[in-house]
């Protein structure tokens, strides 16, 4: 299974019928920071929205494909957003990593990470910026890997394999 996550509703590739898929569209708020993903209710949001089981999907899935503008060396705002909501996928605890803090996997399974920016004027120092937060990403929620890929505009994405 894949979770797509895209800013435009373009996205790479082909999907199936067991594959979530969020975007704009979708109902999905901030998180909150209340933690009940971690205290009260463990990996499963507070929140009764369409994001509220992501940290559960995610334990399912071997894919993340991605889709954001480079938004200042980020993802966009609803990338973002929803990627925070992912937070029930790792648990509270911390441990040392390579002389870093991270989070304490919560699942098992191995997902790897495919993401696809897209803007026409990207400076050196905002891709720059993409990567490290990418890596940093990729090691805090246990991902086996992660690929970024770098368009000028969200409509060549569609159809990629």
């Amino acid at each position: 299974m894949k979770i797509i996550i895209t800013d435009t509703g373009t996205y790479p590739g082909r999907i199936s019928i067991e594959d979530r898929i969020f975007r704009p569209q979708n109902h999905i708020h901030p998180c909150l920071g209340c933690f009940q993903c971690w205290t009260h209710t463990p990996g499963i949001c507070a929140q009764q929205d369409d994001a509220q089981y992501l940290g559960a999907l995610l334990s399912k899935c071997d894919e993340i494909l991605i889709v954001s503008r480079c938004f200042h060396g980020s993802f966009s705002p609803f990338v973002k957003m929803v990627f925070e909501r992912a937070l029930p996928y790792v648990q509270p605890g911390f441990e040392m990593r390579e002389g870093r803090m991270r989070h304490h996997p919560r699942y098992n399974n191995e997902i790897s990470m495919q993401v696809y920016f897209y803007e026409k004027h990207i400076s050196p120092e905002e891709k720059e910026l993409a990567e490290k937060i990418l890596r940093d990403e990729t090691e805090n929620y246990h991902l086996k890997d992660h690929q970024i890929h770098w368009y000028q505009d969200a409509w060549q994405i569609g159809g990629k394999q």
